[in-house]
């Protein structure tokens, strides 16, 4: 090998040996019981994965992501990363790009909230925006073509980066921490598709251990995973943008795996504000709409499991914290230029709440 091989060898290794550090000096996320009716017989459980240091579950496909480039020989030292995101993968990786010292580009709709874009720019990164989510796989390719850089494409990737076997990935974190529970094989976990790479995580890890437990995906208006799915069509597009920052696509993304997901629900848009907004006053908890997504599916599976007189336990994730969202979800106004109305939504989660049956 000559003396730049050893370099560019040298400096890899120790860009690896600081994700790693920064992995070890990370506590793991908090899993919290949510409050449900006794008589119900089904536990709740919630993943806060807002208290990564960037902010998300991204942070956990960020660190896989560039641990991945690295291995491959993908990213050298001075290496531009750009990366084609709705906004929370982009600022775990501006944080990641920030730890190594290397430049870092976020392609993203201009209908990115100006919090994630802040966020971004905090730890180091540059945005560039554009008018469709379908414009953003080729503009970060093209940046990466003409900066000599790196396109992560964790649209691609995500299903392959990170270990579904294990090695401390989401689905072996949330086992551990059920350990002690009344039931601590649920019945259901429940999550959303951005990129597809949580879904395909869990499911395999579900199916190589061989647990008893389902997994459901949830999908908003517009996104192409729900009819994909459904059709079993692999290229399966709506060209439309989700209005759900964080999940949804307008086509069905490479690291989408289908086989692996035992069920699917469509939500409605308004009825994932809905539901972030009760998980505040139901548990004081403050999340971002994808976790209404998450929640909206929820209450539907709990709901049949009450009706089955079914005992269980079922897991979802909190994805981000809502700060991140004042000034869109949070903001009535917002709101209703974007003709979102929650309020009948928030009727039938009441309603749930007080009889255990899902009517919509």
């Amino acid at each position: 090998m000559n003396s730049a091989g050893n370099r560019n060898r040298a400096w890899a290794d120790d860009a690896v040996r600081k994700i790693n550090a920064e992995n070890n000096r990370s506590a793991d996320t908090h899993l919290y019981s949510v409050p449900l009716p006794e008589h119900w017989g089904v536990q709740l459980y919630l993943k806060d994965e807002s208290t990564h240091r960037s902010g998300s579950l991204k942070h956990r496909l960020a660190r896989s992501l560039f641990l991945f480039g690295l291995v491959n020989g993908w990213i050298t030292e001075g290496t531009t990363i750009v990366e084609a995101s709705s906004g929370s993968t982009a600022v775990s990786e501006a944080y990641f790009a920030q730890l190594l010292g290397l430049p870092f580009i976020a392609v993203m709709t201009r209908t990115t909230s100006p919090e994630k874009i802040a966020l971004i720019e905090q730890f180091g990164g540059a945005c560039l925006l554009v008018d469709h989510a379908s414009e953003v796989y080729a503009a970060a390719a093209e940046v990466a073509a003409t900066s000599n850089g790196h396109y992560m494409d964790q649209f691609t990737y995500a299903e392959r980066a990170t270990d579904w076997r294990g090695n401390n990935n989401i689905a072996e974190s949330i086992f551990q921490q059920l350990a002690l529970e009344e039931h601590p094989v649920p019945r259901w976990i429940v999550v959303g598709a951005g990129t597809g790479g949580t879904s395909a995580t869990i499911g395999r890890y579900l199916r190589y251990h061989r647990h008893d437990t389902s997994l459901a995906v949830v999908d908003p208006e517009n996104s192409a995973f729900y009819p994909g799915w459904r059709s079993g069509s692999a290229g399966f597009s709506t060209g439309l943008p989700s209005r759900i920052e964080g999940i949804g696509r307008p086509r069905m993304e490479p690291s989408f795996v289908p086989a692996v997901i035992d069920h699917m629900i469509q939500v409605p848009d308004a009825a994932s504000v809905a539901a972030m907004r009760h998980l505040h006053s139901l548990a004081d908890l403050h999340a971002g709409p994808s976790t209404g997504t998450n929640l909206w599916g929820v209450w539907q599976l709990i709901a049949q499991m009450v009706a089955d007189g079914q005992r269980g336990s079922v897991v979802s994730l909190m994805c981000d914290g809502g700060d991140r969202y004042a000034g869109s979800y949070y903001n009535p106004a917002w709101l209703a230029a974007q003709g979102l109305d929650p309020e009948p939504h928030e009727d039938t989660i009441s309603a749930f709440f007080k009889t255990g049956a899902w009517n919509t």
